[in-house]
């Protein structure tokens, strides 16, 4: 009997063993073609240092520049590349490419905080230049650190973007952070498509040329038939405009502005910084063959604004937030603008010239309606509806050289505006939360738009979004991080916004950061653990 046991035993062993050796046989190419991370370190890392002669593992990192050039036959689509906190000082090329349908992610390691410094010494033309396909990057900060010049007269000057997407299509640049750069915040080029840009907070790009301030945060271009997405961004405080859906080239013999949704944006102030209010968002080409027409464009539930004054009816002085064409030549096609808000000076929303256009469900705060004389050729083919202006005087629309409408007179004319309302700018008003996002690829962090005419403090509801009271959180600036006050969430699901001035917004009007923090489970006994079934 007992050596029926052994012989059993032996048996069953051996069926053991043969059997996870056929598993693994079958696995493992599996495994060899399975997600892959891979670690950088920066090159002056104590510890880590990461060295070009790495192999991307933890314990032998690579340094940044090293991690970038990877062949996809080391990275690619699925992997991710995990970027440990610290200052990676240069001016980087990225040509990884996916050669699958899956994403190579580039990210910021957890919480990580990482840094792109552009300020070297390098003739290089911006701090991140990205070519390749199926790329995300997530959760990085771009930016010159240090002394630097911002003037076009000074020797030593050179403009340097923040980062340019110039070729490859279907990447995504997710929740960066682009800023004190000196040239533009971020060039989305025409030959990019596909691209999504979400939740990412662009300020404080720019320089002093030797006739203005130059340099925009958001400079968006698309040749492709894709649909270029630019959703949940915060872009202010550049030297020029905000965001150029643009081209400057005027003999252009193909198209390139086309395509572009812009959705849930906060675009505020832009151009403050050089002494002078730009456009928060133009839409336009400046093509004189009408080849290269801005056409497919969808502006939707954006939020534009310029500092005024509302308690005092401040309306006088130049502060552009929308503008909608430029060249004659080079008419609008099929641009869409609904839902948003529109708030500058006398001149925050103007139309240049458009062949289709549909404006609905807008709010403007304005001096006047600008029409340029060339849309009396189209005008009558507009789709305008559900739209509230708020001007000084009830003759609103001013078509330059022409002539000035009451709305009523405007509706006669044109068989457009009929369901739209007219008021005076003493009546203007807001809603106190303008706009509250959740952020799709981190759940714990929101971003919130208030106003007040009074400039009293807002209420904001977490509610809708599963909040549940005593939660703690962090209320912070967007562009500095730092905290702001710090609470609970009360017994209505709700937090206190005291408006102040930050990032340089008259106290009326704020955008912030809300950061949930993660709440604190208490560890149950070694009794509990092995007994909680009981209970």
């Amino acid at each position: 009997m007992v050596y029926y046991l052994k012989w059993y035993g032996s048996c069953n062993l051996h069926h053991m063993t043969m059997n996870f050796i056929k598993i693994a046989l079958f696995v493992l190419p599996f495994l060899a073609f399975s997600q892959k991370e891979f670690h950088v370190f920066p090159s002056d890392n104590a510890s880590k240092p990461g060295k070009a002669t790495g192999n991307g593992s933890l314990n032998k990192p690579w340094d940044l520049q090293t991690a970038l050039d990877q062949l996809a036959n080391v990275v690619n689509g699925g992997d991710t590349v995990w970027i440990h906190e610290g200052i990676y000082n240069g001016r980087f090329i990225s040509s990884l490419q996916s050669t699958n349908k899956d994403q190579i992610v580039v990210s910021a390691f957890k919480n990580d905080k990482v840094i792109l410094n552009g300020n070297i010494d390098s003739k290089r033309r911006s701090v991140l230049e990205v070519r390749g396909r199926n790329v995300t990057f997530k959760n990085l900060e771009i930016t010159f650190l240090g002394k630097f010049s911002r003037k076009a007269t000074e020797a030593l000057f050179l403009s340097v973007s923040g980062l340019d997407h110039v070729s490859g299509v279907n990447c995504q640049f997710i929740n960066l952070k682009i800023h004190n750069n000196p040239g533009s915040g971020f060039g989305s080029w025409k030959r990019a498509g596909g691209s999504l840009i979400y939740g990412c907070v662009i300020y404080n790009n720019g320089f002093f040329s030797r006739k203005r301030g130059s340099g925009v945060g958001l400079y968006v271009q698309n040749e492709s038939d894709q649909t270029r997405r630019i959703e949940n961004n915060i872009i202010f405080n550049n030297f020029y405009k905000g965001i150029e859906v643009w081209s400057a080239n005027k003999n252009a013999k193909d198209e390139y502005v086309k395509n572009v949704r812009l959705e849930d944006n906060i675009v505020f102030n832009n151009g403050l910084p050089a002494g002078r209010k730009r456009d928060n968002i133009i839409v336009a080409s400046d093509d004189r063959n009408g080849i290269n027409l801005a056409k497919n464009i969808v502006l939707r539930n954006n939020i534009l604004y310029h500092n005024t004054d509302f308690k005092n009816n401040q309306i006088g002085g130049d502060a552009p937030s929308l503008t909608l064409g430029y060249s004659t030549r080079a008419n609008l096609e099929n641009v869409v603008v609904s839902d948003n808000i529109i708030i500058g000076r006398n001149n925050a929303l103007r139309f240049n010239n458009a062949r289709s256009l549909t404006f609905q469900n807008n709010i403007a705060y304005c001096g006047y309606v600008h029409l340029n004389k060339a849309v009396l050729e189209n005008i009558s083919k507009w789709n305008f509806k559900n739209n509230t202006y708020y001007t000084k005087r009830n003759v609103s629309f001013r078509i330059s050289k022409h002539k000035d409408y009451t709305i009523t007179d405007w509706r006669k004319e044109f068989p457009i505006d009929h369901k739209s309302n007219w008021k005076h700018i003493k009546e203007f008003n807001l809603p106190n939360v303008l706009k509250i996002t959740q952020n799709s690829y981190d759940k714990s962090k929101f971003t919130v738009a208030v106003f007040d005419k009074f400039e009293n403090d807002v209420t904001v509801k977490l509610t809708p979004f599963n909040v549940k009271e005593g939660q703690d959180y962090n209320l912070r600036n967007v562009a500095s991080n730092e905290v702001i006050s710090s609470g609970k969430v009360n017994a209505k699901g709700e937090i206190i916004i005291a408006i102040g001035d930050h990032n340089k917004t008259i106290a009326n009007f704020g955008v912030y950061a809300i950061h949930l923090e993660a709440q604190k489970v208490a560890k149950k006994s070694f009794f509990k653990r092995l007994f909680g079934w009981i209970f």
